[in-house]
């Protein structure tokens, strides 16, 4: 059955909307393209603000969206706003006034969700695994930051967020007012102050070959050298067009690109980002897939709703963010494998009991890992710091309401740091406040069973039985401790559920 659905991007400096057909033969197929320019993240960026001209424009052109939608006879849709919304000091009131104005809902992406949404929409094309099997950086530019996401043998190693967007910078400059010809040097020093930092926290020793883009621009560049099927450049063409680029004004650069004058002022900063991250990364080919965040919100749909099937795992990739942050901080080892794979058994046994859903599993997946992360900043105080770390931590792929609780989850896992008003504190709706009980319910237990990193643990299985839930170890030590202190661990569990947790414990595989 074939469904037509709209994705919206209200971005910095444009508002896109693709209209794409879902289902048959093709699964994603995109049948039309509308785009408005609208420097809203200028105000944004200077004054916090959205002036009354911007949002009455804004508003006229989203109506003229909900026409288009009407036209074709678009049965859903999604709307989402990026950095410019992210940034106001107004967000709320601003998304009522557009759609009491306009009819249409808008949503606000945390920049990892933003970032994750433009990389599902990278990953559609049949090229995307073959680049990532390699040292490989994902570099998404905006309006207001750039994200570069690092992978290497085929999995997400590390992701960082740059304040280096093209309407940031420009914004910069144009409060400076410098003349033409030294825009390209303070562009470069600005890029080079946060690639300094960038270069020697995440890239170490890596060797990254490939280099994928995302950017509204450099598509249509590489167009100019006729390589419009492949979207693959080297960096030895792309050196050509920074020459070419060079020093030239706003007008100029439109006529050698063939594109809007108001957009090519954007360009310069966009083009000396890459080229300064290909010179510090080493790297050799560029591939620009030249999709956009709408492609990815059209991709994200029709894989949530079954319309197409993909061939990437995109939470291997969130999962494997989440163990370079433990990593990071050094608690990535045998003890938090233990208690990750006690909590998702336990999670497993008892999905007729609690009911959540397989995005629920992957945020206990994530809090287990991340569970003894505050231990490298304080012995004294883990629950706080790992809350603190995990708060402000990006963790790709998981939205700042996920990432809080998470960081609850993790907080009121540690022994008498339970503490309900914690999770009222959260400013989540009733069902996620449950939801977030009960996950730390689960980890806590599964932290009872994971104590001590010298004990060996053959096997862990889990079986609910009446009114009791069933652990069996089989260790090679009695696990005495663990025995003496597990029920200390189990109050929540009983409340949350209504059955008891009880540990059995076998004897294993002993030398």
């Amino acid at each position: 059955m074939k469904k037509l659905f709209s994705a919206i991007d209200v971005g910095s400096y444009e508002l896109c909307m693709k209209v794409f057909e879902l289902g048959g033969k093709n699964g994603i197929k995109e049948i039309d393209c509308v785009r408005h320019r609208i420097d809203i993240g200028n105000d944004t960026f200077h004054t916090g603000m959205i002036s009354h001209d911007k949002m009455d424009e804004l508003c006229e052109i989203m109506k003229g969206f909900r026409k288009i939608m009407e036209g074709y006879k678009v049965t859903d849709y999604l709307a989402y706003g990026t950095s410019a919304m992210r940034e106001t000091v107004n967000t709320n009131v601003v998304l009522d006034q557009i759609e009491r104005k306009t009819g249409i809902h808008v949503e606000v992406l945390s920049n990892s969700e933003q970032r994750f949404l433009e990389y599902k929409g990278a990953a559609m094309k049949s090229d995307f695994d073959r680049y990532v099997e390699h040292g490989t950086a994902f570099v998404d530019i905006g309006g207001g930051s750039t994200q570069v996401t690092l992978f290497t043998g085929g999995h997400l190693a590390s992701t960082v967020n740059l304040h280096l967007g093209t309407l940031r910078i420009r914004t910069k400059l144009r409060e400076m007012e410098p003349v033409y010809s030294d825009y390209e040097m303070i562009i470069g020093e600005i890029v080079n102050n946060e690639l300094d930092y960038f270069k020697s926290l995440y890239l170490g020793n890596c060797r990254i070959d490939n280099v994928i883009i995302i950017d509204d621009y450099m598509p249509s560049i590489m167009n100019q050298f006729g390589r419009r099927d492949d979207h693959h450049i080297t960096v030895r063409e792309y050196k050509e067009i920074m020459r070419a680029a060079a020093l030239k004004s706003p007008y100029q650069i439109a006529e050698r690109f063939r594109i809007p004058e108001d957009n090519a002022s954007l360009l310069l900063p966009s083009a000396i980002i890459v080229d300064r991250l290909i010179d510090v990364m080493e790297s050799r080919d560029l591939y620009l897939p030249g999709v956009s965040l709408s492609d990815g919100i059209a991709y994200n749909y029709a894989d949530e709703n079954g319309f197409i099937r993909p061939t990437h795992n995109f939470n291997d990739d969130i999962i494997s963010s989440a163990n370079n942050i433990a990593g990071r901080y050094g608690s990535f080892d045998m003890l938090t494998k233990k208690m990750t794979y006690a909590a998702l058994a336990i999670f497993d046994a008892t999905v007729k009991l609690h009911g959540m859903s397989a995005r629920d599993r992957l945020l206990l997946h994530i809090s287990a890992i991340l569970r003894n992360v505050g231990k490298y900043v304080s012995l004294s105080v883990p629950a706080e710091m790992s809350y603190a770390i995990i708060k402000d931590s990006e963790i790709i792929g998981i939205s700042h309401k996920e990432r809080t609780m998470v960081a609850a989850i993790v907080q009121n896992s540690y022994p008498n740091n339970i503490s309900y008003e914690t999770f009222e504190k959260l400013n989540l709706g009733a069902e996620d406040q449950i939801k977030t009980t009960k996950l730390t319910a689960i980890l806590r237990v599964a932290t009872g069973l994971a104590r001590n990193t010298q004990k060996t643990v053959d096997s862990i299985t889990v079986q609910l039985k009446d009114k009791e839930l069933v652990i069996r170890v089989s260790a090679r030590d009695k696990m005495l401790l663990e025995k003496g202190l597990f029920r200390e661990r189990t109050d929540t569990f009983e409340e949350a559920f209504g059955i008891t947790p009880v540990l059995k414990v076998m004897k294993g595989n002993v030398k």
